[in-house]
């Protein structure tokens, strides 16, 4: 059973009719403790899938209470007389059915959200890890090593900043979407300079097999990219673990960004227009799969202003990501002879 528990700290004026509503809702075990003359504290523990509408309603409270406070915590093990006592054929019904029904859930937005932050940000670990990841899948090109291309894939952390942009842009977040917009850019273009760089100093890579297939596009790619952003928003739902689906966004975003960087670096400018469309093909293809995925899996504002933001920017976002992917779309099927992948 996943369980996880709430502590609020809440002004003792305001206790009880914070105490009875939170009373309501369904826990699997209460507890209420004085803290200090002025504040009391009680702990929820719930089931994961009602995380989230009780911090719903103690995000509303806590807008117009003062020194109202809540904290979220995890918990890995729960022992209590009735969870010993059951009966074992009703634990593993309980215990199958409770797997079944995990495949449809996710987490709260408010820890979806926390991650999000965390990983929009631009800082020293993820500037290393892009310039390392870059340098890797160059030196791969110019060996003409898929092997060290993947393992280039295993440690690029380019996954958060692209689930970052649909996430935000699904919440109307317009600030956290920026800032997101920005990290990605900023990731680009770090692969970018490592790999201008070698294409600049040296002709070595440019005629092997993992530059050239990344210097041509086809309308399978599209494929690719929204399998893998599919895949990214799914992982990132259900907090499962982001490497292996790490690779599978990095796939769709580094080798291109190499591709088009010593193409550049290199002066063959024909191969860098391919390189450029399969990067832009990929990220859109990846950003429509996202924001798709995170727009039905009922992922909502609280906040009147918010879900304003949230109603216009939801839409817009789906239409406009995706006549984006269509006019890719239509150019590589109209442009089947152009050297693009």
């Amino acid at each position: 059973m996943n369980l996880q528990l709430i502590e609020v700290y809440i002004p003792d004026h305001h206790f009880e009719s914070i105490h009875e509503k939170l009373k309501e809702h369904d826990h699997q075990s209460f507890w209420v403790s004085s803290e200090s003359e002025e504040r009391t504290l009680v702990r929820i523990l719930v089931k994961t899938s009602g995380v989230e509408e009780i911090l719903d309603y103690l995000e509303e409270v806590s807008n117009v209470v003062e020194g109202f406070e809540t904290m979220l915590i995890p918990v890995q093990t729960y022992l209590s007389k009735e969870t010993l006592h059951k009966e074992s054929k009703k634990a593993k019904e309980d215990e199958e059915s409770e797997k079944e029904q995990a495949l449809l859930l996710r987490a709260s937005r408010h820890e979806l959200l926390n991650y999000v932050e965390k990983n929009s940000q631009i800082n020293l670990n993820y500037s290393l890890m892009i310039i390392l990841s870059a340098i890797v899948a160059t030196v791969g090109f110019l060996k003409d090593s898929e092997a060290v291309v993947i393992g280039a894939m295993v440690i690029a952390p380019m996954i958060g900043p692209v689930i970052a942009i649909a996430f935000s842009s699904i919440l109307g977040d317009y600030k956290l979407l920026w800032k997101s917009v920005v990290t990605s850019i900023y990731g680009v273009a770090i692969v970018l300079i490592v790999s201008v760089l070698f294409g600049y100093f040296t002709d070595m890579g440019m005629g092997t097999d993992q530059y050239l297939d990344r210097t041509k596009v086809t309308i399978v790619d599209i494929f690719l990219g929204v399998a893998s952003g599919a895949a990214g928003a799914l992982a990132f739902l259900n907090r499962l673990s982001g490497n292996l689906v790490g690779v599978m966004v990095a796939v769709a975003l580094l080798p291109p960004s190499v591709a088009l960087g010593m193409s550049f670096g290199n002066g063959s400018y024909m191969n860098a227009y391919g390189a450029f469309l399969l990067v832009v093909v990929n990220i859109m293809s990846i950003l429509l799969a996202a924001v798709t995925i995170f727009s039905i899996s009922g992922i909502r504002p609280v906040r009147w202003e918010a879900v304003k933001r949230a109603n216009v920017s939801r839409p817009l976002s789906i239409v406009f990501v995706f006549v984006i992917v269509a006019a890719l779309a239509l150019v590589l099927l109209l442009g089947k002879d152009v050297n693009v992948r």
